[in-house]
């Protein structure tokens, strides 16, 4: 049996990378499969982004793998929520699996709108797993122009 000099850099640098290169509890589930039922808790939350334009309030978020009749929005006392649900397409046994990172289930995720909108013009479009919600502000909420005279 050859002796190999040990580099404790080296060790330890490979050691962090392998720790940090995927989430942690997904990596532990495949070492304890009894965490695996942990997954259940997992929140499914899609990305947003929320911004201002001159009349209206834009929000996109992310949610692929959904279908457009799995998605409703709601808006109430100026918060809208976006609710869906992420459907298995095939049933595979769980002692099947090599990597199970993907998440199903319901979400619904609600944003503090910055400003009071017209509930009735409300627009939205779903393309390539991007739900893009344009939201006309109320008269009242856009910014106003005044113009002043200097004499």
């Amino acid at each position: 049996m050859a002796l190999m000099k040990w580099s404790p850099p080296k060790e330890i640098e490979r050691w962090f990378e392998d720790f940090f290169e995927e989430p942690f509890l997904p990596r532990m589930w495949r070492k304890f499969p009894r965490l695996r039922r942990l997954r259940e808790l997992e929140e499914i939350s899609p990305s947003v982004d929320m911004f201002d334009k001159k009349d209206e309030i834009v929000v996109k978020a992310e949610i692929p793998g959904v279908e457009k009749e799995n998605i409703s929005i709601s808006l109430s006392d100026n918060m809208l929520t976006i609710k869906g649900e992420m459907k298995k397409e095939e049933e595979v046994k769980e002692e099947d699996y090599y990597y199970s990172e993907r998440s199903y289930g319901s979400f619904s995720r609600s944003l503090n709108l910055p400003a009071k909108v017209q509930a009735e013009k409300i627009k939205a479009s779903f393309k390539n797993g991007i739900l893009e919600i344009h939201l006309p502000k109320a008269e009242e909420a856009k910014p106003k122009e005044i113009k002043v005279e200097v004499k």
